[in-house]
Formats: C-alpha cells, structure tokens, sequence
C-alpha cells in the first residue's frame, strides 16, 4: 500500500543516507544564522525560510500524502445508519400527562411550551427527543437560516420579507419541524449569534451568524435541566419568548430576526426550582413520578432492553402505531382553526382563573388554547367541559405560586376550583 504520511521526523545531522532503494533521500538540511539553507523536495516538503522568525524555525508546508481509493472507501460511512436511534413516542409505557402536553404543543405552537418536571429516570428527555419522528413538514424559504415563512410576515426574516416586498418569487422547500437543543455549557454568543469570523478575516466585511434561537424559530427549543440554566441565558430566553424576535447587538451589528419556538424544559425539582418569571412563560406544566405499579416497571425493563439490543427491529414494531400517531397530529393540525368554544365556557375559565388569583391573562388564553388542541385531537369540531376539565390543572397549576420558596401545586387546588365553578 502506497502511502506517504507526513509524519517522519527530520533532523539536521552532517548526512542522511537511505537504508534501501523505496526510502527517498533526504538532502542535508543545514541551520545558519539569519538563513535556512537545503532541500527534502524528493519527501515532498518544502522549507522556506520565514522573516522575523527565530533562526531555529523550520517551516514545513505542503506536505504530499497519497492515500489509495480502497482506503478511501474503507473511511465512507452511511450517515444515516450512523444516526442515533431515537426511542419512538409510541413505545412509551405510561407518562400520559407529560405526553399529552407534548402532544397538544405539537398541534397548537402557540400554547408556548411545557415544563416537565419529576424524579430522575422517569424518561422525561427519553420523551421530549422521541417526539423527532412525530413532527410535522413545514414551508420554509430555500437556503434562509431563519425557517422563515414564505407566506407569513410574522415568521419571515428581515431580507426575505424586502424581497417579498419587491415582488421576488423565493424558492421553497418542505422540512420538518427543528427540534435544537440548548446544551448548559452554552455560551451567549452561541445561543443569540455572533459576528462571523471567517468573513471578516476573509472578505474584511461584518456578516452575522445566526445562533440556535434562529435555528429554532418555527421549531422546538429543548433545554434539558433547565433550572440549571445560568441566569443570563435564562434572561435571553425570556426576551425572545416574549417578543417573539430576537435582537443582537454586536461590534457594531444590530441585527433582528423572529424567534418563535415551542419551549419545552425538562428538570429534577431536588435541584431547584425555576424563577416565577421563567415559569409563567411556559404553556403548560406536567408532573412526572416514578412508575409504582411492579408489572409497568418490569415491562418498561424489557421493553428498554429490546430497543438497546436492536434499535432498527425495535421500531418497526412500532411503525404502524407511529404512522397513526402522526396522521392523528396532522389532522388535528388541520382542523384546529375550525374547532369552537361556546362562550359559556370561556367565562368560567376566566373566572376560574379568577378565583385561583393567577396574575395576567396568560392562564386563560392558554387553557382556552389547549382545550381546543384537546378536541382537535379527539377529531371533534367543538370543546366540552371534559376537555377543560383535562387540560386546566397543567395549564394553571405553576401560576399559582406567588412565593419563590412555596413548591407548585400538584394541581388538587385547581381541580376543585374548577369544580367548584363548572359544577
């Protein structure tokens, strides 16, 4: 095999002989002061003297390495085999609560997100990753780091709305929903964007490169542990969920793009709890405790361990529940807009929010939103009090806290208020 690696050492000796005829020689390489004087142009390297350097410094450039095409197809690899297989939605035992708030966010973004939080190993990240398969393709703009929409201004970027504006035909192309995750480690710089080095030490120009709100404008934001969140990305996220966009301002950059993601945050509470700030900007907040029941553990058990032996025959198994599942979502996603609330029911939310004394109104125009989701779901075209009755405790019970030291209700408050009014 012919191969020449530009790893042999090279010393300044008074001469190098080769010891047999397929070792290339190697000239001597003498050091001199102010001057590198020699060759090794037969190893395929080349020595340049360079200015202001030490008179010890050797260059090495252009080093020649020939690598034979059946190495070549040795390296290559199926990127898609390669993937890591994700555990599907479906095979989840148990979690009804959590799953259905992810379930209800998918259909409707504009509930805002949920927080899962529950003991450790109740397979909250297991979950939220499983839902990848389930999301479904949205239109985007061809090429734009921002997902935008090429028929909504509210989701558009700056330039593709001027060139929509001009009346410029933008290409197109079907995707799936983003799902990015926001790792603890990560800086602010990466999170908002940042100035693109590259182009500025190339081209001499200030460009912006985009962050994961950007990616994950249209999309999920997934922050694992999020009450370990540093407190200034905890503000950033604020912001943009806020908002809706997100504005950077760097080296004389100011730059703004839309930012409208699902949150969705996973914790241990033994960890902490969340400021009430970053708590209320979730849609929805679902409790997760560890499986009691011996015969659901044991299955659980087995079942983990079909999927780490053969991941790929594992999820055929469950590819035709998975199909089903995805039909069920996009056909919810489809007749959301059609689904009504009479407004009977819309004044006893109010007034059960009310009554509970949650600050604002983001409590009632949530549960108004998930309650519809709900019977979106369920293939009805109107929202009954069960349907209310289901979704209010999650919706509610985290914006009952007024004190940073009181842990969140379980949801037993919200549920006898509820029946209380709707009795």
């Amino acid at each position: 095999m012919a191969s020449l690696l530009g790893t042999s050492s090279i010393r300044a000796s008074p001469s190098l002989s080769s010891s047999s005829s397929s070792t290339p020689s190697i000239s001597p390489i003498c050091f001199r002061p102010g001057r590198i004087c020699g060759r090794a142009s037969n190893a395929g390297i080349q020595i340049r003297p360079k200015k202001n350097r030490s008179r010890h410094h050797v260059s090495v450039m252009n080093v020649a390495t020939e690598i034979n095409s059946t190495e070549q197809q040795v390296g290559k690899f199926d990127s898609k085999k390669s993937a890591r297989p994700v555990y599907p939605f479906a095979a989840i035992v148990g979690q009804d609560e959590m799953k259905l708030c992810l379930l209800l966010n998918v259909i409707d973004p504009k509930i805002g997100g949920v927080m899962i939080m529950g003991d450790r190993g109740t397979g909250k990240s297991t979950t939220v990753r499983s839902l990848v398969d389930l999301l479904p393709e949205i239109t985007v703009v061809a090429g734009d780091p921002y997902n935008s929409d090429p028929l909504d201004p509210e989701f558009m970027g700056v330039e593709v709305r001027e060139r929509v504006e001009r009346g410029e035909q933008v290409p197109v192309i079907a995707t799936k929903i983003n799902m990015v995750d926001l790792p603890l480690g990560a800086t602010e710089d990466r999170v908002c964007g940042t100035i693109d080095i590259e182009k500025a030490l190339t081209e001499g120009v200030k460009a912006f490169e985009p962050g994961l709100l950007a990616k994950a404008n249209r999309g999920i934001l997934y922050v694992d542990e999020v009450n370990l969140l540093d407190d200034h990305l905890v503000d950033v996220l604020l912001d943009s969920a806020a908002s809706g966009w997100n504005t950077v301002e760097r080296e004389g950059i100011s730059i703004s793009h839309p930012a409208r993601f699902i949150l969705i945050g996973s914790g241990n509470p033994e960890e902490g709890e969340l400021r009430p700030q970053l708590l209320d900007r979730f849609g929805m907040h679902a409790q997760v405790g560890t499986v009691r029941d011996a015969e659901l553990r044991v299955k659980i058990v087995e079942e983990r361990a079909r999927f780490d032996s053969d991941p790929k025959e594992f999820r055929d198994t469950y590819k035709t529940e998975q199909e089903k599942l995805q039909d069920q979502i996009s056909n919810a996603r489809s007749c959301l807009s059609s689904v009504q609330i009479d407004r009977e029911l819309k004044v006893k939310i109010s007034k059960v929010c009310s009554e509970l004394n949650v600050d604002g109104l983001r409590g009632d125009i949530v549960t108004n939103r998930a309650a519809k989701a709900l019977a979106a779901l369920k293939g009805k075209d109107r929202v009954t009090a069960d349907d209310v009755a289901t979704v209010i405790p999650n919706c509610l019970r985290h914006r009952l806290r007024k004190d940073p030291l009181e842990s969140i209700d379980s949801g037993v408050l919200v549920s006898e208020k509820f029946a209380e009014v709707f009795s």
